[in-house]
């Protein structure tokens, strides 16, 4: 008896890693990221500007009174090029948009915004990543949605596309609330 339970412990064995396999295909993890900056003030910088002729950009500029847009990007990133005429859109439609370009040139961002269009009131420029790795951020594109008291309340990693837009305008109005 004892020996036949050895027989068909491997053959249990594998039953089970199918089973634990078939599961993890069947049923996913939740794999969305929560950021541990939301709810918390954005973290203080002064930054020197980020395209020519914008003047410093500094965190109090986010504390306004007014939701907006708190975009990390950099003009050697492909799928910021894919983001940007999504960012116009929600210029177009009134959503206050501000950046910060991680490891750029300022003539780099001015040729970008050139080529791609500018949604942007402020753009500083972080050369090290040091304002990004504060945040939260570990690449581009990244997106905030920053209240008008400057506390973080969505974070979206990537790009902004079409189809994004909806969720972004809600996540801007429960942070007018």
């Amino acid at each position: 008896m004892k020996r036949a339970l050895i027989l068909w412990l491997p053959l249990a064995g594998f039953v089970a890693f199918l089973g634990f396999v078939a599961h993890g295909l069947y049923a996913p993890a939740d794999r969305s990221i929560t950021s541990r900056m939301v709810g918390k003030p954005v973290p203080a910088f002064d930054l020197p500007e980020g395209a020519p002729g914008r003047g410093r950009f500094d965190s109090r500029a986010l504390a306004t009174g007014k939701p907006r847009l708190l975009n990390v990007f950099a003009s050697w990133c492909v799928p910021c090029v894919a983001e940007a005429p999504v960012l116009m859109e929600l210029k177009r439609r009134g959503v206050e948009i501000d950046a910060i370009a991680i490891r750029d040139r300022p003539q780099d961002v001015a040729g970008f915004l050139a080529r791609h269009g500018d949604p942007y009131r402020h753009i500083g420029s972080d050369t090290v990543s040091r304002v990004q790795l504060a945040m939260g951020s570990s690449g581009v594109p990244e997106t905030f949605v920053v209240d008008g008291r400057g506390i973080i309340r969505h974070q979206h990693i990537g790009d902004i596309r079409a189809e994004n837009i909806p969720d972004i305008l809600a996540r801007l109005d429960e942070a007018a609330r």
